[in-house]
């Protein structure tokens, strides 16, 4: 049999594969405690659409910021847990959120110019 450079596994790396049971129960725990959070929001998103869609409320706008803010925290978490970017330092979790919310904060901007656009009469 050959010996192949590739499978070869470095000592050092041994100590920091395994982690010691209190640190998988929190790591399960946190995993659990942003889901939850997470299924709430959500449920209160769709339990806010239903109940507000049958009422004919003059408040139209306020409803539709609730839900773009709720959705804005449902994407900061799920970035910020899931995609392990919580865990980076915080000059890397700034030069990646930094762009994005210029780019949300632009595109706010042209929703509302758009918005009030008025058509030329022809």
């Amino acid at each position: 049999m050959e010996n192949r450079d590739d499978l070869i596994v470095n000592d050092s790396y041994a100590p920091m594969v395994n982690h010691s049971e209190e640190e998988g129960k929190a790591i399960r725990k946190k995993i659990w405690k942003v889901t939850a959070l997470l299924s709430i929001l959500t449920a209160a998103e769709i339990a806010m659409g239903i109940w507000l869609s049958s009422r004919d409320s003059g408040y139209w706008w306020a409803i539709k910021l609730t839900f773009i803010i709720m959705t804005v925290v449902k994407a900061f978490y799920i970035v910020m847990e899931f995609m392990h970017l919580g865990h980076e330092k915080k000059s890397l979790r700034r030069y990646i959120i930094i762009p994005y919310v210029f780019f949300i904060v632009y595109m706010i901007f042209l929703i509302i110019q758009e918005g009030f656009l008025v058509a030329p009469i022809t």
